[in-house]
């Protein structure tokens, strides 16, 4: 079984490319949103943030204090990697655990939003990247997450890896620029992946 990695930067699409890819029956590993629900339901976890950040890492019902731990990290390079080097590994091994239930398929895909900042990639096979055009990611993600400013998406997408440099790593492109068929490429893709 293959293990593909999909990526892009904040707006590019690839949940939606990963949802197409789920509707033609390949398993799709969400990595952020396993990484959300292991930092609430994985104890070891847990209580490796909550000595690395403080107990107000978690609200008293037990969820964690997104905001808080954001305030820590955001702009704290330090305390990114800390966080970073907790949460990499517990997602990592769910990630494993995973692949074994679907060991049957002929691939899965693992999407990540950070796959070549982690180093992620080097356990997977191939990587895809999504890639569409810097005014466009925005656009989308304005639309999409309408509680962030301009100003907030622009911060983000200065964080992250350059199109460039994630292009130089990609295995497989797929382009989401509005202009070229997304379900073509997928569906052709599909095609050389399902050996």
């Amino acid at each position: 079984m293959l293990k593909i990695g999909i990526t892009g930067g904040i707006g590019a699409g690839k949940t939606v490319v990963s949802r197409i890819f789920q509707t033609l029956g390949t398993p799709v590993y969400n990595a952020d949103n396993r990484a959300k629900w292991l930092q609430v339901h994985d104890e070891d976890l847990k209580q490796q943030i909550k000595t690395a950040f403080g107990e107000e890492s978690y609200t008293s019902n037990g969820a964690l204090n997104r905001s808080y731990l954001a305030n820590k990290v955001f702009n704290n390079k330090e305390e990114l990697q800390l966080l970073n080097g907790l949460v990499h590994p517990a997602v990592a091994s769910d990630f494993d655990a995973w692949c074994d239930e679907n060991s049957g398929k002929p691939y899965v895909l693992k999407e990540a939003a950070l796959l070549f900042e982690t180093g992620s990639y080097k356990q997977l096979d191939a990587t895809i990247v999504v890639t569409a055009p810097k005014d466009i990611r925005k656009a989308r993600v304005l639309n999409r997450d309408k509680q962030r400013t301009e100003k907030e998406v622009e911060a983000i997408m200065e964080k992250q890896m350059s199109e460039t440099e994630r292009l130089a790593l990609a295995d497989y492109v797929i382009r989401n620029d509005g202009n070229t068929f997304l379900i073509h490429q997928v569906l052709e893709l599909h095609k050389q992946l399902g050996v």
